[in-house]
């Protein structure tokens, strides 16, 4: 690994510690809507979390619509194509 790229791991690395909380799970979470503020490159920090494997939030199904339109708006053929809201890093990750 070059100085660079070290120096990058570790500016990332600080980025996800300062904006991770804890999870139930015992590990941290951090939010896809604090990474995308922070102004850095989202890409190299969603390759940075799935280096050290984290891993995208299951989301629960979407809830049956009802109404007279409900039926129409959910014609996607099933797929669930959600943007994860949060990813989840095991613990002793950011220590």
């Amino acid at each position: 690994m070059s100085a660079e790229d070290s120096t990058r791991d570790a500016e990332i690395h600080a980025l996800v510690k300062r904006l991770a909380r804890p999870h139930s799970s015992g590990g941290e979470v951090v939010e896809r809507a604090a990474l995308l503020a922070s102004g850095s490159d989202f890409g190299a920090v969603m390759a940075w979390i799935t280096d050290h494997a984290g891993v995208a939030e299951t989301m629960g199904s979407e809830p049956a619509r009802r109404g007279l339109h409900g039926p129409l708006l959910g014609l996607s053929g099933g797929a669930d194509t959600r943007t994860p809201r949060r990813f989840i890093l095991p613990a002793g990750t950011l220590t």
